[in-house]
């Protein structure tokens, strides 16, 4: 009579048939005689696309995109309105597309459908540029759109996923992007190196010149105290090779005094004081040359060291202004280099930026003649419309009759004035040549030769064809400057036949 049915955490039950009014929801219930009970799957699926779209500029694309999809369920603690809602939501669900979850083929066409087109609305509304770099904002506004379509089937997006942009076979516009930033970075990078290598080139040149600088400079110094050192050396050692002599002399003149003063004690008192006066006066005279040989050498050692000291600087300051105005001149050089590559990058700037605009403006201007023949054209049309328009009118008004409307059309449109026009300037200035022949009877023999080929003649008749000879073949001759077979006969010199 009745079966109890008990859903899974993930399922439910829809129970319809006797005694339900439309379709009862239920985690559980009691199925009796007349109803029927389907389960159905509440779990969110996975559906993977790869759309085919094409943005505003006509460039096609391929999207891949992966919805998570499932029926909006119940959340525990919601509010009534809330409850209410999801409930109906869930119906919607059970009724449209949890019967066909038994052929998932007909859930994902349906689907993609939907993706499908609502992505391919919004594509064609942005640029590509748009598109690669609002790649965010695109998978909201694609959400929020697909969003609002599948609400009809109660479902929900609970999440999205929108891949790299993919080229469409053929159309590589993705490709070439990469291949340009690739360029402009490897280009960039080149630049850089360059820079870089300028800079360590010039930084090690710099360094050079200081270490080159300061190693003169410092080579200068220890040549200076090392002569300094050695001209201490030799003047202590002078001084102490003097006191040496002093002390020898000191020595020596002890030694005299003493012998003195033996020689003293021997010859007496007197000779003793004579010889030591003599002995004193001696050594101070020598003392007094050792002093100034000794003030000489000291005055020529410091002449000759003050003169190494003179030269050592001169030398040195000059190199050091060789080395200075070797990198001033350097320096120099290489700015200005840097100045014409600067000038000539700029000038090839400008070069291009004339020619694009040398190149816009003549575009603009054959735009401007086409679009100037286009409406000379669609003016003709129109005229020539409204004159067949108006021909026509005049054709029926006229009764059919072409003849009578070409008259119309002529007399309107002047031409027989035209005519009448032309024909008078043809004849205008024309200088005709008339020629006067008789028959020898004058005025009255013409007349009565009139009158007799009007009798009926046939002689007659005859001679007035060889009459009319003569001034023919004269008019002949002026026109033409033939003149009549010797049989004939010959013209006059004068031009007049009597």
């Amino acid at each position: 009579m009745a079966t109890f049915r008990v859903a899974d955490a993930s399922e439910y039950l829809a129970i319809t048939g006797w005694g339900i009014h439309d379709v009862k929801l239920a985690k559980k219930a009691w199925v009796f005689v007349g109803q029927q009970c389907k389960r159905f799957s509440i779990s969110p699926v996975n559906y993977e696309f790869e759309v085919h779209a094409m943005s505003a500029e006509k460039l096609p694309f391929i999207l891949p995109a992966v919805f998570t999809i499932g029926p909006k369920i119940t959340a525990t603690g919601a509010e009534p309105s809330d409850r209410r809602d999801l409930e109906a939501q869930l119906l919607l669900y059970a009724k449209l597309i949890a019967p066909l979850h038994k052929s998932r083929s007909h859930v994902h066409e349906l689907v993609k459908g939907i993706i499908e087109g609502e992505t391919r609305v919004l594509a064609a509304d942005l640029t590509m540029e748009e598109i690669f770099k609002g790649t965010k904002t695109f998978k909201e506004r694609v959400f929020n759109r697909v969003q609002l379509e599948l609400n009809q089937f109660g479902l929900v997006i609970y999440n999205a996923n929108v891949k790299q942009l993919v080229d469409v076979p053929g159309h590589e516009y993705f490709s070439y992007l990469g291949q340009k930033t690739q360029q402009d970075a490897a280009n960039q990078a080149k630049v850089d190196v360059a820079e870089a290598r300028m800079k360590g080139e010039v930084g090690a040149k710099e360094r050079e010149g200081l270490t080159r600088q300061n190693a003169a400079k410092v080579d200068a110094e220890t040549k200076v105290l090392s002569v300094r050192q050695q001209g201490q050396g030799l003047k202590e050692e002078a001084k102490v090779k003097a006191e040496v002599q002093v002390f020898e002399t000191a020595r020596e003149a002890d030694i005299a005094a003493a012998k003195a003063e033996l020689a003293m004690k021997k010859a007496g008192l007197d000779k003793q004081a004579k010889v030591a006066e003599v002995e004193a006066a001696k050594a101070v005279a020598i003392r007094e040359a050792e002093l100034q040989m000794e003030v000489e050498r000291k005055n020529a050692m410091r002449q000759t060291e003050k003169l190494k000291a003179e030269q050592l600087s001169k030398a040195t300051v000059q190199y050091e202004t060789q080395v200075q105005e070797s990198n001033a001149l350097f320096y120099s050089r290489q700015k200005a280099a840097e100045a014409a590559l600067f000038e000539q990058m700029r000038s090839a700037e400008a070069r291009k930026a004339q020619a694009d605009a040398q190149f816009f403006e003549q575009k603009m201007a054959e735009d401007a003649k086409l679009y100037a023949k286009q409406k000379e054209a669609e003016s003709l049309a129109l005229l020539g419309r409204a004159k067949t328009e108006y021909a026509a009118s005049m054709l029926q008004a006229l009764g059919g009759n072409y003849y009578a409307l070409r008259d119309y059309l002529m007399i309107d449109g002047g031409m027989y004035t035209d005519m009448a026009r032309i024909n008078a300037g043809a004849v205008n200035g024309m200088q005709p040549k008339i020629s006067i022949w008789s028959n020898g009877g004058g005025a009255d023999g013409a007349v009565s030769a009139g009158k007799e080929a009007a009798g009926g003649s046939a002689l007659q008749q005859v001679a007035g064809v060889y009459k009319m000879l003569p001034p023919l073949l004269s008019t002949v001759h002026e026109q033409t400057g033939m003149l009549p077979p010797a049989w004939m006969g010959a013209l006059p010199k004068d031009g007049v036949t009597n």
